[in-house]
């Protein structure tokens, strides 16, 4: 019997997606799905919550929760990542309140900026850790990553922990239904072509019919910056480099050194920047899952209609041989020709029996590399403490980052560093 295994099920939302998905996707019958979590009850809950999707679809997938995560590996196929180390509190409330008090304020802090950069030095080891059982047991798995920070973790799974790694997020799928949305634009019959870093890929081109739609896209946006909204970073972005950006304005506001600025307060209201939106929406996912809780755990009726998430489109393409093709975080191996071949790029990619094969890109719009190079230098650095365990390159990573750099002088960045390696204690490996 083939093996799905996913690592971070007590993630239950997330899990009902993904394996949901799988138990209504006919190629994908039969297979084992392999549930791991640290936390048991959590584990429990979706593993419950599955037997009730199996008995409502009909599926013939077997669901099976294991305390061992080796034994849980073993075999597999396919290993779908979805963890979180350190959870909201108290490593999430750290990355936010210790820069706080050096007057750095973030709104999401799990991709760059300095609680990206923690949040990759906490997760690296563990993710490690995972590599060196799967190289034991399932050293041919394919291995869908959706943790966060997406560029680094990929990146080290693929150059480091020797796995056949592919990352995946929404927001290269979700890109141009969204924008048109907000637009008031059709959708429907419009091609794109989408490429860059995770959560800064840019809408290259965008057209139907063979007509280029970025005009009235931007006469549409210029309208919609007369009154706040949600989507104000973006927008503003796209006005002064030219290209919309995949991920959200909450995240890209801290991305860049232009949005959060304690000598231009104005600037948070301007361009409604929601700060400390993370730490909010932790709050009211905690509070609000002991009634989602009831509905999804205990409805022996519940029932799942197939996502648009990419990990079942995936596994079926390479089970059928029917290609499907996705927005895929991978090495850059000469696609984008303009950025480091050390970085984790986003590009677009064909899935069938062949596993996933990514598509040259070329070189991007120099101003789009240009401001993607400004986070993969972080990245890169992080990735370098992470590997050689030396807290200079921590510092480095900060340092070169475009938010905290542009706020903090560089003693201000170093002590602010250490004050987050001592708050996070065993959380973190030892660093030299």
């Amino acid at each position: 019997m083939s093996k799905i295994t996913f690592i971070g099920a007590g993630s239950t939302v997330f899990a009902k997606n993904i394996l949901g998905d799988v138990m209504h996707t006919p190629a994908l019958q039969g297979f084992e799905i392999a549930l791991f979590d640290i936390d048991a009850v959590r584990l429990r809950d979706s593993e419950q919550m599955l037997q009730n999707i199996k008995i409502t679809s009909g599926s013939t997938c077997e669901i099976k929760a294991y305390s061992d995560r080796k034994e849980a590996l073993h075999g597999a196929k396919y290993i779908v990542n979805a963890i979180q180390v350190g959870g909201y509190d108290p490593c999430t409330i750290t990355d936010f309140e210790v820069p706080k008090k050096y007057g750095l304020r973030q709104t999401i802090a799990d991709t760059v900026g300095i609680g990206g950069i923690f949040r990759n030095l906490r997760t690296i080891p563990v993710m490690l850790d995972f590599a060196k059982d799967i190289n034991e047991v399932c050293p041919d798995a394919l291995f869908l990553n959706y943790t966060n920070p997406m560029a680094v973790l990929t990146n080290v799974m693929n150059t480091y922990g020797n796995v056949n790694t592919v990352g995946l997020c929404h927001s290269v799928q979700a890109c141009v239904p969204d924008l048109f949305r907000h637009l008031g634009m059709e959708a429907e019959g419009v091609k794109w072509h989408i490429a860059g870093i995770n959560h800064m890929a840019w809408l290259l081109e965008v057209s139907k019919d063979g007509v280029d739609l970025y005009p009235e896209i931007k006469r549409r946006a210029a309208e919609k910056q007369k009154e706040k909204h949600y989507d104000m970073v973006r927008f503003e972005m796209m006005f002064k480099f030219g290209h919309y950006i995949t991920e959200s304005s909450e995240h890209n506001a801290e991305y860049h050194p232009y949005f959060i600025k304690r000598n231009y307060p104005e600037l948070v209201d301007r361009f409604n920047i929601p700060l400390d939106e993370y730490p909010r929406r932790c709050v009211n996912q905690i509070q609000g899952w002991v009634n989602m809780r009831e509905q999804l755990v205990n409805d022996k009726a519940l029932e799942h209609c197939r996502s648009h998430e990419y990990a079942s489109y995936i596994l079926e393409a390479m089970e059928t041989d029917v290609p499907f093709r996705i927005g895929g975080n991978v090495m850059n191996t000469g696609l984008i020709t303009n950025l480091p071949k050390e970085a984790c790029v986003e590009v677009p990619c064909l899935v069938d029996r062949n596993g996933v094969t990514p598509t040259y890109v070329g070189d991007l719009p120099p101003q789009l590399a240009a401001l993607n190079r400004t986070n993969i230098n972080t990245q890169l650095l992080t990735i370098e403490a992470a590997i050689t365990r030396k807290r200079d390159h921590i510092y480095h990573a900060a340092m070169l980052d475009p938010h905290t750099s542009a706020e903090l002088s560089m003693d201000d960045i170093v002590s602010l560093c250490d004050d987050l390696i001592e708050a996070h204690g065993d959380w973190l490996p030892k660093f030299q």
